[in-house]
């Protein structure tokens, strides 16, 4: 199963229909064209397409967008905190685009040193991918796929943002804050991916 965030509104890709209002058999691009246009441009929260061939169903999704490549890592402290960077009025997880050459591993470390300034990080397990669908100023659709690592701080200097990339703010944050100051200003990708390393406990 696939869940892909169209302006904040998930489309899941699955093998079988999930128990949503809103759900389409796959028949081709055209249900695609549609799921998506639903998403953006009408009142539908979120929806499923479905098919028996996921694989097919993803590999057709993919080709109707440029895909871009991202690294991330949602990295805790010796306080058992997670760093958090503040751009556009949200809170967000150290991430961007991988660099040609760069292994997963490498860009998703280099941009977490880039962006919060600290530099004794140790990389520790891969977690999941997440996904969304935007489109560009010059009308490109773009898929982003995010792969996060955890990862460790294990030095004692504090977080500088990297504000000529729009950051205004890093800071560490217990399951208290990000409950009552995260979760209600970032997007949904990032709860999930959360959740997702509470969950396994990692």
């Amino acid at each position: 199963m696939y869940k892909v965030f169209v302006n904040e509104k998930k489309l899941t890709l699955s093998k079988y229909p999930e128990e949503i209002e809103k759900k389409l058999r796959y028949e081709g691009f055209a249900t695609l064209e549609i799921a998506v246009d639903l998403l953006q441009n009408t009142s539908c929260p979120e929806l499923n397409v479905y098919s028996e061939n996921l694989a097919e169903l993803w590999e057709d999704f993919t080709h109707l967008f440029t895909v871009v490549e991202s690294a991330g890592g949602i990295v805790s402290n010796q306080n058992n905190e997670i760093l958090f960077i503040r751009r556009l009025g949200k809170w967000d997880l150290p991430k961007g685009k991988i660099e040609k050459g760069e292994s997963l591993e490498q860009a998703a470390v280099r941009e977490v040193q880039e962006e919060t300034g600290l530099e004794e990080i140790i990389l520790e397990d891969f977690i999941n991918n997440t996904f969304h669908i935007y489109t560009e100023r010059n009308g490109d659709r773009i898929l982003k796929i995010t792969y996060w690592f955890k990862m460790s701080y294990v030095g004692n200097k504090n977080p500088v943002p990297q504000t000529e990339e729009g950051i205004t703010a890093v800071e560490w944050k217990n399951n208290h804050r990000i409950q009552q100051e995260v979760f209600p200003s970032t997007f949904h990708n990032i709860k999930l991916i959360l959740d997702e390393v509470w969950e396994k406990n990692l």
